[in-house]
């Protein structure tokens, strides 16, 4: 009996272009790398079944389903955005068994389009794409009875449009050169996948050069002339992902797409096949995002797709009607799964696995210098005041270092906060009134909390916000040190190990358990104050969990080790009347300067835009740094 993977080998040679169709997702079986669940490609439904990366070998009297994460098509995102009509499902086949084309509505409700009883042959299955606009998907189940049936070179296709575009890879590194290279390998493994870019450029703006790594040399020897390598010095996130996107669309002869990639993901490099095969059949250009799956729970995903509320200066939101973060693999109680069957918007997409297209930049400039937070957000905004929409395809996943695994209370802060501000300024009306308020509740439970170091953070947010665009003429770079430096002035922003905690001995951390939420929080943020201004405080000292680390429960403590969100270490917060009352005085001073002064810094901050996303502002900083 011939191999499966030898025939699926020739397979792709004997049709790289199949006839002017083409390949919008491959049927894959499982995943990567042993840590992912083969669950998120196919579902055993009943008997056995072998999973493998290319193939399913589904034994005598068992039933799969592709009816999973990355098994899906997604029907309804592709009638909505995009100017293909059927969807094909193609594969080969050897044994015996029946093959069913399977859809949902927007409710997950399932309908059986196609039934087909396969033996040694090619299979195409074909659906129009006429019944899915509100939601619903495709996939593939296969049933038999007393013989196994492989299956084998799955694909789904569309007919090709007549115009094609380039597509590279763009990702951004720094001091995680370990990281970067597995990404890198990971991505260039399967030739199929990239056979579909024009390049892949690595800026590596770290001290610790990828360079340096034994695996750097095989991946720039896999894809030799497409492979660009640009070290700079660190100008965060958003200089890292521009300088990509500003090499490769200066130099492009044609409209490209550029898919931003994180360095630190565990990629799965399927996402360029859907990402790039979906930007090139759009109606009209359209940022195209990855779902964020959790790196330490691989079956959850963070979100179907996000907004942010600009006025609250917060993200994150989940968009009505899309999935939370939550385990795709499960079931729902009335039986559908966790798979995103209804069609979402999204407000913006993140950048750990996203595709911008070049008309992006013609319309509305380059990203803004904003070191790193926020600039993703930013730009889906404002590429969307340009007509340019942003989807957040189900289907197109990597994984990603969870999100509430990571501590709050750090330096990046400042830049979540300061640069939220000029977002908002960008492109909402900015009522200051309403912001000042919105910060001066944070600022109070940062001071409740003894979090001086975050509240000091907050109050550098605000006044280098009213400081105006200047603040970025450097690309940010001054504004890491200065608030590292003024972070080192409070104790609490730093976590030790459990057992080296300063001023905490064993007998001092015993568990304190939260309370409640209360209902009345302004006249317990006033109580909570005065007992840490006088010294009320019913406990002593005690430890709280990462979790329960509310600013009720932490104001009633003297002193407290509260575990860090890592769960590697502790931070010990200790009152400090003389320091809550420095910084409230400051913030005071800040937050009243913004509501006098922030309409006339929303017009300033208006007025610069069109500078500091333009090519010679960018050109700028990658020539004068030192």
């Amino acid at each position: 009996m011939t191999d499966v993977a030898t025939l699926t080998t020739a397979r792709r040679e004997e049709r790289p272009g199949d006839g002017g169709r083409l390949v919008v997702g491959r049927g894959l079986f499982s995943g990567p790398t042993p840590e992912v669940p083969d669950e998120l490609y196919v579902e055993v439904l009943r008997g056995n079944a072998e999973r493998r990366r290319h193939h399913v070998r589904v034994g005598p009297y068992a039933h799969v389903a592709t009816n999973t994460y990355f098994g899906r098509f997604p029907a309804s995102y592709w009638q909505r955005w995009t100017t293909a009509t059927e969807v094909r499902f193609e594969g080969r086949t050897r044994g015996a068994g029946r093959l069913l084309l399977r859809a949902s509505d927007t409710n997950g409700v399932p309908r059986t389009l196609a039934v087909h009883d396969a033996q040694a042959e090619d299979v195409a299955l074909s659906a129009p794409l006429d019944r899915f606009l509100d939601g619903g998907g495709l996939w593939i189940e296969i049933v038999t009875d007393d013989a196994e049936l492989v299956l084998h070179d799955a694909r789904w296709t569309v007919a090709a449009p007549a115009t094609d575009r380039g597509a590279s890879v763009v990702v951004c590194t720094h001091n995680r050169a370990d990281d970067c290279v597995a990404t890198l390998e990971a991505l260039t493994a399967e030739h199929d996948v990239t056979a579909l870019l024009d390049e892949v450029v690595v800026v590596d703006q770290g001290t610790d050069r990828i360079d340096t790594r034994d695996g750097f040399a095989g991946v720039a020897a896999r894809l030799g002339e497409r492979f660009r390598y640009l070290p700079q010095p660190n100008l965060g996130g958003s200089g890292g992902f521009t300088r990509g996107l500003y090499e490769v669309v200066s130099a492009a002869p044609r409209d490209v797409d550029v898919l931003f990639m994180d360095d630190d993901i565990r990629c799965e490099p399927e996402v360029v096949v859907r990402l790039a095969a979906f930007g090139r059949c759009v109606a009209d250009p359209t940022i195209v995002g990855a779902q964020m799956l959790n790196l330490l729970h691989p079956t959850q995903v963070l979100a179907g797709a996000e907004y942010a509320v600009l006025t609250d200066l917060s993200n994150g939101h989940v968009s009505p009607g899309a999935s939370g973060e939550s385990d795709v693999t499960a079931h729902f109680p009335d039986g559908t799964k966790n798979v995103q069957d209804r069609r979402v918007d999204a407000g913006y997409t993140g950048w750990w696995s996203c595709l911008i297209p070049s008309e992006l930049v013609a319309r509305a400039g380059y990203p803004l210098p904003l070191f790193f937070q926020w600039d993703d957000v930013e730009y889906c905004y404002r590429a969307r005041a340009h007509g340019v929409p942003t989807v957040t395809l189900p289907g197109a996943g990597v994984w990603h270092a969870d999100f509430p695994w990571k501590d709050w209370d750090d330096w990046h802060r400042y830049f979540n906060l300061r640069n939220a501000m000029i977002t908002a300024a960008l492109h909402s009306p900015f009522p200051a009134r309403h912001v000042a308020g919105v910060l001066a509740d944070l600022l109070g439970r940062y001071l409740v909390s003894m979090n001086y170091g975050l509240a000091a953070t907050l109050v550098a947010a605000v006044e280098d916000f009213l400081a105006g665009p200047g603040v970025l003429d450097d690309g940010g770079v001054a504004a890491v040190a200065r608030v590292r430096a003024l972070r080192a002035g409070h104790g609490e922003t730093v976590a030790h190990p459990v057992t080296a905690a300063p001023d905490m001995g064993p007998t001092d951390m015993e568990i304190v358990r939260s309370g409640p939420e209360p209902t009345r929080t302004g006249l317990v943020m006033a109580k909570r104050l005065a007992q840490q201004l006088l010294g009320r405080t019913p406990h002593h000292a005690g430890l709280v969990g990462a979790g329960e680390a509310h600013w009720w429960h932490v104001g009633l403590f003297d002193r407290v080790a509260v575990t860090d969100a890592g769960q590697g270490g502790v931070r010990v917060r200790r009152r400090d009347p003389a320091a809550l009352k420095a910084l409230g005085r400051a913030g005071a001073r800040a937050l009243w300067r913004l509501t006098r002064e922030g309409d006339a810094a929303r017009e300033t901050w208006r007025a610069a835009a069109p500078r500091l996303t333009s090519a010679d502002n960018w050109t700028r900083l990658f020539g004068e740094r030192p």
